[in-house]
């Protein structure tokens, strides 16, 4: 059995008849779109989905910065006056 991964579920048909309704009926949460009952996409919206985004950057970013840490070899010494 597959994880529900979304508030409310359409048929690929529904979405093409009416997104605007579909999306209203969504009620802002997330919809699973599918086609002959297997999953082909998720709507989210817009607000979430930035937010995701921003968590893989962040995500992103904090592997590049460990991978810094751990090789100081490059280190530079710096003074809080020259900057």
């Amino acid at each position: 059995m597959k994880a529900l991964l979304a508030d409310c579920s359409a048929s690929i048909s529904e979405l093409r008849k009416n997104p605007i309704a579909l999306l209203n009926k969504a009620g802002g949460k997330s919809i699973e779109i599918s086609k002959y009952n297997k999953t082909v996409a998720y709507l989210v919206p817009a607000q979430l989905y930035e937010l995701i985004m921003h968590q893989l950057d962040d995500y992103e970013l904090a592997k590049i910065i460990e991978s810094r840490r751990a090789d100081l070899s490059q280190e530079i010494e710096v003074s809080i006056d020259d900057l």
